[in-house]
């Protein structure tokens, strides 16, 4: 049983308050009370007034989300904190209105807390946010700050977006569950824009039943929550063609899930790399490489010398993909539902890599998204499960992917992986 508030699942949270058996008010003061006690060595957190976010929780409404505390990344309007971007280019700003799910959030009873870090733009210009598990190490980013305040439990559930890794890779480095749903399942309104083609809007919770109960209410979409997998759990192990990139830990990772998975009745295949699949890289960096740098044109031209040199660097950087290369990649991608077809093989599920390995020590990148690109890109549902510590003692996660809007079963796939896992350990 929880000993404490902060403790509870966002779903019991939610079950407790509309049963009358817990006021919101009081969730949100023990998880203000659990902010000052971690956010001085964890910094995820790029606003939070404990006055302000009491205030909230006493007016909020009854829902769905009743009494389920939220931290929303500073890439996302809100009308009544700054929304920053993750740059000194915008410190201060205060936009006019809520983006559409802040607003849709708190319409369903939701608690938003406070604006978790992110790195410049989305980018790769780390913030301040430091691992909870080792705060010598990343927590990874772009979503640094999102990851890192549910893995030291100061939110039930954060908000991240991601164009390559940005939910996925921080998931895993932080021990939590990153869920990027199908391209568009959640409204990207209100979210400062790096890349329309592959910019995917997100949940970071504590486990996977949290991330579909989430999801399912703020999609509208009930039947999220519903998907069953019909006889055995058929799994491709999928190593990619970047497998030289992964480290030790992370091959760990992947074999133990395989064996707890079949250990609990479910059939893994490892399945062949297409040779066709490290072309997918290059189709990645085509589409980021034209949209992004012409997304943040002003920003680029009007404001490039207060811009970290990291960030700029980077977008010049992308600005080497041409026209012709643009659109040679979106016709390919005019594909994606018969590539992910044959990606899978008839399976209901692929595993592979969520990150290289553990979270790398130092505070200057926030590691590489290597494992998460080409999913990105294919737009495809997948979550980075935890999977376990590495050697050095860190958190490492596995990543099970779908099929494009089949995130119902891809959910249930991946709570199944969740407890083949648990069960594996005990």
């Amino acid at each position: 049983m929880p000993s404490s508030l902060t403790e509870l699942s966002a779903r019991e949270t939610a079950a407790r308050v509309a049963g009358n058996a817990l006021a919101a008010e009081a969730v949100a003061a023990a998880f203000a009370e659990r902010i000052a006690a971690v956010e001085p060595a964890v910094q995820a957190f790029a606003y939070f007034d404990r006055d302000r976010a009491l205030a909230e929780a006493l007016a909020s409404p009854a829902g769905p989300l009743a009494g389920v505390t939220f931290g929303v990344k500073d890439v996302i309007d809100t009308a009544d904190m700054p929304t920053g971007y993750g740059s000194a280019v915008y410190e201060g700003y205060q936009p006019a209105w809520d983006a559409p799910i802040v607003a849709l959030t708190r319409q369903l009873g939701g608690v938003v807390l406070g604006k978790t870090v992110s790195t410049e733009f989305a980018m790769s210009s780390p913030g301040k946010t430091r691992n909870p598990h080792n705060p010598d190490h990343t927590p990874g980013g772009s979503s640094s700050g999102s990851c890192a305040a549910v893995a030291a439990g100061m939110v039930h559930v954060a908000f991240g977006t991601q164009t390559a890794g940005s939910i996925l890779r921080p998931a895993s480095y932080c021990g939590v569950v990153g869920y990027k749903p199908s391209f568009g399942t959640l409204n990207r309104a209100g979210i400062k824009p790096l890349s329309d083609s592959l910019d995917h809007l997100g949940v970071i919770t504590r486990d996977v039943r949290d991330a579909t109960f989430v999801t399912a209410a703020l999609a509208e979409r009930p039947a999220v929550a519903e998907g069953t997998i019909n006889g055995p759990l058929r799994v491709g192990l999928f190593r990619t063609s970047r497998w030289a990139s992964s480290e030790p830990a992370t091959r760990a990772a992947l074999d133990r899930t395989a064996t707890a998975i079949e250990a609990a009745g479910g059939t893994v295949r490892e399945l062949p790399v297409p040779d066709s699949f490290e072309g997918f890289f290059a189709l990645f960096d085509a589409v980021m490489g034209w949209e992004t740098p012409h997304t943040l044109a002003y920003e680029r031209r009007g404001l490039g010398e207060r811009i970290s040199p990291i960030t700029l660097g980077f977008i010049e950087t992308l600005a080497k993909a041409t026209r012709d290369q643009y659109d040679a990649a979106l016709a390919v991608l005019k594909h994606r539902d018969a590539i992910v077809e044959e990606l899978l093989d008839g399976c209901d599920v692929l595993i592979t890599p969520a990150a290289p390995g553990e979270a790398p020590a130092g505070l200057g990148a926030t590691g590489d998204p290597v494992f998460n690109k080409v999913w990105t890109l294919l737009h495809v549902p997948a979550l980075s499960v935890p999977a376990g510590v590495g050697p050095g003692g860190l958190p490492v996660g596995v990543q099970v992917v779908g099929r494009i809007g089949d995130d119902a079963r891809t959910l249930a796939a991946a709570a199944f992986v969740e407890d083949a896992l648990k069960a594996l350990r005990s």
